[in-house]
């Protein structure tokens, strides 16, 4: 893992020694915080969770306790992995929230994608109480986060950053440090808005190869060494032209709403949002069609089913 700041690099070959390490809680137990938790377990690291379905505390092999209150009493490092800052609001600020459990030095670490202006705000409360909060989104996927190689954007102070690195040895690759507040969350609605771009640009690129009846292997041969090269077309679409969607990861729901969140950002920072109706129109189409709740990488069936029921991984056209 690296932990690149402004003025240094920090590689996994410069840290000596152990380390002991204390509780760490985490809030949100899902697809990516449920990976997490998991790494940590394996790890050696003490965790304990909430969820709203305790079963996926469990299944991580974490100790389950009642409420974010409780995860803060029993932890000196939270990490919180939700939906939006319309949730992450109320477990930080609510009566059993992060807060209401915290002690002085505590950390939160929001692993979420949210409004960084929220962020900043969370980031007030906290300090005034004496707790620490860093914002952390998060890069890589599903599959990156079981592998332990997502790639870390975080905001906030770069030394509470570098003492609590450790939590994130069993999770990332890279860890960036991005500035003040708000900086890593601002850095990774910047990401999604580009990964939304690419997937729902290449799905619509895969269904029109389909019915032009090219050889789709081949198609992504040619676009990976070509021009056209993109993350979904390197890493996602060679295993969907096999039939397989890389269940587990970001909802087509999620996506927009990480989308909209962009369109919010860049409209208060003045910058004209000219590329965001391609994909808010392929993701609504998506949950329009009813594959809100599936995984992201499913807009290319949403578009093929526009497109005379096509499917990619199809051998003859539907």
């Amino acid at each position: 893992m690296s932990v690149t700041a402004p003025s240094r690099s920090v590689d996994r070959a410069q840290r000596g020694g152990a380390m002991s390490k204390p509780t760490v809680g985490m809030v949100g137990l899902g697809n990516m915080g449920g990976r997490m938790a998991r790494r940590l377990v394996d790890a050696g690291v003490p965790v304990v969770g909430f969820d709203a379905q305790r079963a996926r505390v469990e299944a991580a092999g974490a100790k389950p306790v009642g409420d974010p209150a409780e995860v803060a009493r029993a932890a000196e490092v939270i990490l919180m992995s939700l939906p939006d800052s319309h949730v992450v609001e109320p477990v930080v600020r609510g009566p059993d929230g992060l807060l209401a459990g915290a002690s002085a030095g505590a950390t939160i670490v929001d692993l979420s994608t949210a409004a960084p202006s929220s962020t900043v705000a969370l980031h007030a409360e906290a300090k005034k109480v004496g707790v620490r909060y860093l914002d952390a989104g998060i890069s890589g996927g599903a599959a990156a986060a079981e592998k332990g190689t997502l790639t870390i954007m975080a905001g906030g102070d770069a030394a509470v950053l570098d003492e609590i690195r450790w939590v994130f040895e069993p999770l990332a690759a890279h860890v960036h440090h991005m500035g003040a507040s708000g900086a890593g969350h601002t850095a990774k609605l910047l990401n999604n808005f580009l990964n939304a771009v690419s997937l729902a640009a290449s799905a619509e690129v895969m269904v029109a190869g389909r019915r032009a009846g090219l050889d789709l292997a081949q198609l992504l041969e040619v676009i990976n060494s070509s021009s056209g090269v993109n993350f979904a077309t390197l890493n996602r679409f060679p295993h969907i032209v096999q039939g397989d969607y890389l269940e587990g990861g970001l909802t087509g729901r999620l996506m927009t709403k990480d989308v909209a969140l962009y369109v919010d950002l860049i409209g208060k920072l003045g910058v004209p949002s000219l590329n965001a109706a391609g994909p808010l129109a392929s993701f609504g189409l998506a949950e329009s069609l009813g594959y809100g709740d599936q995984i992201s990488n499913r807009v290319v069936d949403a578009i093929g089913d526009v497109a005379g029921g096509t499917r990619v991984h199809d051998t003859t056209e539907g």
